[in-house]
């Protein structure tokens, strides 16, 4: 594995672990594409620190369970500020 790859996975690693952010905000925020980061986690990461690597799967089970919650809450939030708009008309 090169060197900035292994780089790329433990920054990766420490940001979720600080933030217990989604794949989406990490590959947000780092600049590389979903698939990567969960490349990153899934099959680079156990590699380099398996120890790390359960951590993070924990965070990302959790976030996994989640998921309906945050996009129940988007969709209300959508729909509210479309009927806030419509109301000011």
């Amino acid at each position: 594995m090169q060197d900035y790859i292994q780089e790329r996975v433990l920054e990766i690693c420490q940001y979720i672990l600080d933030t217990k952010s989604t794949v989406r905000e990490v590959a947000k925020n780092f600049g590389v594409s979903k698939s990567t980061v969960h490349k990153d986690i899934t099959e680079r990461l156990p590699q380099i620190n398996p120890e790390r690597a359960n951590e993070i799967k924990k965070i990302l089970n959790q976030n996994k369970a989640e998921r309906h919650i945050r996009g129940g809450e988007a969709t209300r939030q959508k729909y509210s500020k479309e009927t806030s708009d419509s109301s000011q008309d």
